[in-house]
């Protein structure tokens, strides 16, 4: 598993935010978003920076080039 995965279930779930949610803030389905967090599929450069947005992190912290 790559740390973007890693980091995307990590915040989800500390957050306690609905893979709904996000997928609502991405204006992306459940499904899609489900495979961000599974590896199966990997954002684009506008949904990583959303997912930064999202979670207000870096999207270094996000690819796992940066601690937060």
């Amino acid at each position: 598993m790559n740390k973007l995965c890693e980091r995307l279930k990590q915040l989800r779930k500390e957050r306690q935010v609905l893979q709904k949610d996000i997928a609502d803030y991405l204006n992306v389905t459940v499904r899609t978003y489900q495979y961000y967090e599974s590896g199966e599929l990997e954002p684009g450069i506008e949904r990583l920076s959303g997912l930064a947005d999202f979670y207000d992190v870096s999207v270094d912290y996000l690819l796992g080039r940066k601690e937060c």
